[in-house]
């Protein structure tokens, strides 16, 4: 079987939520980083002409969009798993968190952390106050709750967890969240969790490579 390969970068929260999901299903893969000016590359465009991150190749599946890569993933290698239940109202739920990953997650927490650590051109208060909208919701809705869509991790966990960790690198403090920090706990207790690597430690990291040190 032709090697799965995963294009994305390391920071990349996207990126991060897929490769939780490979290494879930214990599907190995080949990463190829993706930053910038590859995604700019007519080889890159030709695999995904929005230029965005992540890609999947599976054989000779070529698919973006982290999202609609956790499903295929779910449905082709765990059709009968917990990841993203038949049940209708299980899968209904599920999907609700998979909205809110690409809204109010994307918009609040990413956006944030994007503005605060690459310069991205937005407005840091609003993203502040999605955020903040979020967090409340999402802690309040996991004040009796193991996890977001049902009681073990499902896809709607994946696709929330990374940007949510990785808030207060874009100054959003986690602290008035004991819930969602419950919940951040639980996924990292997972036996397939990696952690996507810490920004300033990964650029120190970095800079003593290049130092030589």
């Amino acid at each position: 079987m032709a090697a799965i390969v995963l294009h994305g970068t390391s920071l990349s929260g996207h990126t991060h939520r897929v490769a939780l999901m490979l290494n879930a299903l214990g599907l190995r893969h080949v990463f190829a980083d993706a930053p910038k000016d590859v995604r700019a590359s007519p080889a890159f465009l030709a695999r995904n002409p929005l230029g965005q991150i992540p890609v999947l190749q599976d054989g000779d599946l070529t698919l973006a969009d982290s999202n609609a890569i956790l499903v295929y993933l779910a449905r082709r290698y765990a059709p009968d798993g917990p990841w993203l239940p038949q049940e209708p109202a299980a899968a209904a739920s599920v999907q609700r968190w998979l909205s809110i990953a690409a809204g109010e997650v994307m918009h609040g927490p990413a956006v944030a952390r994007m503005i605060a650590l690459f310069g991205l051109p937005d407005d840091p208060a609003r993203a502040a106050r999605i955020a903040a909208r979020v967090l409340i919701f999402m802690d309040d809705h996991l004040a009796d709750r193991t996890f977001l869509a049902a009681d073990y991790v499902t896809l709607a966990d994946l696709a929330c967890y990374s940007y949510v960790a990785h808030a207060p690198e874009g100054g959003v403090s986690l602290d008035p969240y004991p819930n969602v920090r419950a919940w951040l706990a639980r996924v990292e207790a997972q036996p397939w969790f990696q952690p996507m690597p810490d920004f300033v430690q990964l650029a120190q990291a970095r800079a003593a490579e290049y130092e030589g040190v």
